[in-house]
């Protein structure tokens, strides 16, 4: 792929094309993504495909407009400024949108650019790819079939410019491998997935994958429900983040300043057991989603959201910031296209002490979760309530016992916090790119039979 300097060229031309008494601001993106999809062995899919994309925002007598377009050719790019400004001509007058500008804080170098993946062979992706299914097929005899096997690799480049003096380009790799198996005994089924995403191929963890598809698949063969009862609740890494996640993204300057959060009104308040501290910091480059500035184009920095049990802070990008009267985090995250908005970009949640089997031995009883579902409609956003369909191992003697399904888990996010009764030393890098421990989490309504 080509030097991303003549994509930031394009967008500081466009910028700064902004007339009197307007604000431009414009976003250039360019990447190329591969997909192979096998199936029996054999491929089931193979794509590449090459994108083009320019967005660009106008802002003038408090009104916004945006416009995008997936081509760079200079007549479609000047049909983009005039459609960003017709949108802005029609649009609500807003006194909070408007560009931010540079506010002096050093940007922390972030290169996620790796050859390897561009000079990587098509032939190398499909062997990996049906080894994967293979390997997944045989791990153990009670597997019958792999829904799917998957690479996916990208490369991108992008760009973004304002008439507010801000200026920059980045490009970066990534590829990922994910299989989702199905496992059974007579007539009883169970779907596991294993998934591993790195900013090179050497970097991926192939076994990984394999083993977690494997025995996510037939740990819980021959689950049933349990008596409803109350349970100390043990999460791996990977469930604690979700959990956590629904927290995070309660904590946004937009759902905040909707009242759409249960925790708007409690800055400064103890919310958390003071064993969690929760950040949001995309400079962390342990981090595959670490970056080096946010959505706008500010330099990205470290934001504490929970400090040992007291909400520390929301996350705001420039609108949302100046409607609540305090400045931008740098918390801008933006499709490509779409308008910036207040998100988590890298969730860390700092470690604690212990593996997880060292938790999993120091509890008498318990459940140990190995999936949810209905998340999305069984988090009522604004009370907190949850009430989700579950799986899991039931904890008996600091052990694993019986496989669980069929029940649900129930209670509120606040009162969850609170319970937190133990944060491990198992700081874990997702593929998603968040940072989480194991977490035992006292008092979950468990309901079954």
């Amino acid at each position: 792929m080509s030097s991303d300097s003549d994509i930031l060229d394009l967008a500081r031309r466009l910028a700064e094309r902004a007339e009197p008494g307007e604000q431009v601001e414009v976003t250039v993106g360019r990447g190329t993504r591969t997909t192979v999809r096998v199936h029996g062995g054999e491929v089931e899919s193979f794509t590449s495909a090459t994108s083009h994309g320019i967005g660009v925002r106008v802002i003038a007598d408090h009104r916004e407009g945006f416009a995008h377009a997936g081509s760079h050719d200079p007549d479609v790019v000047d049909d983009v400024l005039a459609e960003a400004r017709d949108n802005a001509s029609f649009a609500t007058p807003d006194d909070h949108v408007g560009l931010v500008e540079p506010d002096g804080v050093e940007a922390v170098p972030v290169d996620h650019w790796n050859d390897s993946v561009v000079a990587y062979s098509d032939v190398d992706k499909i062997a990996r790819t049906v080894e994967l299914e293979r390997r997944v097929l045989g791990g153990d005899p009670r597997m019958r079939s792999v829904r799917t096997a998957v690479w996916s690799d990208a490369a991108a480049e992008f760009a973004l410019a304002s008439s507010a003096g801000l200026a920059l380009s980045s490009r970066s790799t990534s590829c990922s491998m994910s299989v989702s198996g199905i496992a059974g005994e007579g007539d009883d089924t169970a779907t596991g997935a294993g998934v591993d995403a790195a900013r090179s191929p050497d970097a991926l963890d192939d076994d990984k994958v394999v083993s977690d598809a494997v025995q996510r698949a037939t740990e819980l063969l021959g689950g049933r429900p349990v008596p409803s009862q109350r349970v100390t609740l043990l999460l791996e890494p990977r469930l604690a983040a979700t959990l956590l996640g629904i927290v995070a993204g309660s904590l946004t300057g937009d759902v905040v300043l909707k009242g759409r959060s249960p925790f708007a009104d409690r800055l400064g308040e103890e919310i958390a057991s003071p064993l969690l501290t929760l950040v949001d910091d995309p400079t962390d480059t342990r981090s595959i989603a670490s970056d080096s500035h946010d959505g706008e184009g500010l330099a990205t920095r470290r934001n504490a959201l929970v400090e040992n049990g007291v909400l520390a802070g929301f996350l705001y990008d420039g609108t949302t910031g100046r409607r609540a009267g305090a400045a931008s985090t740098a918390s801008a995250v933006r499709g490509s296209r779409g308008l910036p908005s207040p998100g988590v970009q890298v969730m860390v949640a700092e470690p604690g002490d212990g593996t997880y089997d060292e938790l999993l031995a120091s509890l008498d009883s318990g459940f140990a979760l190995r999936s949810m579902n209905g998340l999305h409609s069984g988090v009522n956003p604004v009370s907190g309530d949850f009430s989700v369909g579950a799986e899991g191992r039931m904890i008996r003697g600091g052990e694993l016992a019986e496989p669980v399904r069929e029940i649900t888990i129930a209670g509120s996010l606040q009162r969850m916090l609170l319970d937190i009764a133990a944060v491990g030393g198992d700081l874990t890098w997702l593929p998603g790119g968040t940072g989480v421990p194991s977490l035992v989490i006292g008092d979950i309504s468990l309901g079954g039979r």
